[in-house]
């Protein structure tokens, strides 16, 4: 199901040459992560640089969790809390250890909770959403996130082409100028001539 969801949202926010589908990020290690977002590296066009996006949800926890709050025994949530985070940190660490590899990836990744109601939960936990974005290097996103998160890339991948095309405009406009001035030269000799 995340998985599922988090191909739509890559689907509808990138183009498919700013992402791919199980991609080994990490050299000398077999673990394919779901998907990784294309970054530019440092104007190296041949090697990318990935972004790993892993979906995540630990569904018994969270199930358990949602199941306790409806019950309102306290002493179930507390432990069931406890339960939540250690599964959410357990994926944090888990996609840092398989998924990231500077500088064939980006510092960090990416952890999609298909739910909002799952990602507010990672809210709600105190400190969570911080620990695994400091310790583990991590962000937690949730589908509206994550949308806000491609957009904002999607956004710097269309200045970036701007701004490649633009060098290439001023290449061509600096060649164009040399010629001309060819060009200005070769008129000179030929008014010479017929004078």
């Amino acid at each position: 199901m995340g998985e599922y969801q988090l191909a739509n949202l890559l689907e509808d926010l990138l183009t498919n040459e700013q992402y791919e589908k199980n991609v080994k990020t990490k050299s000398g290690s077999g673990a394919i992560v779901e998907f990784a977002i294309k970054l530019p590296n440092n104007n190296n066009e041949e090697k990318a640089l990935w972004l790993p996006v892993d979906s995540k949800f630990p569904k018994e926890d969270y199930e358990a969790l949602v199941d306790a709050y409806d019950e309102g025994n306290a002493e179930k949530i507390d432990v069931l809390k406890k339960s939540f985070r250690a599964a959410i940190i357990k994926n944090a660490k888990d996609i840092k250890e398989k998924y990231i590899d500077p500088p064939n990836t980006t510092e960090y990744g990416i952890m999609f909770l298909p739910f909002e109601s799952l990602y507010a939960e990672v809210l709600r936990t105190p400190g969570l959403f911080e620990q695994v974005q400091k310790e583990y290097k991590i962000t937690i996103t949730g589908p509206t996130t994550l949308s806000a998160l491609l957009s904002s890339l999607q956004m710097g991948f269309r200045t970036l082409a701007i701004e490649k095309r633009s060098s290439e405009v001023w290449d061509l406009l600096g060649v164009v100028k040399t010629e001309f001035s060819k060009f200005g030269t070769v008129l000179e000799k030929t008014r010479k001539k017929l004078q």
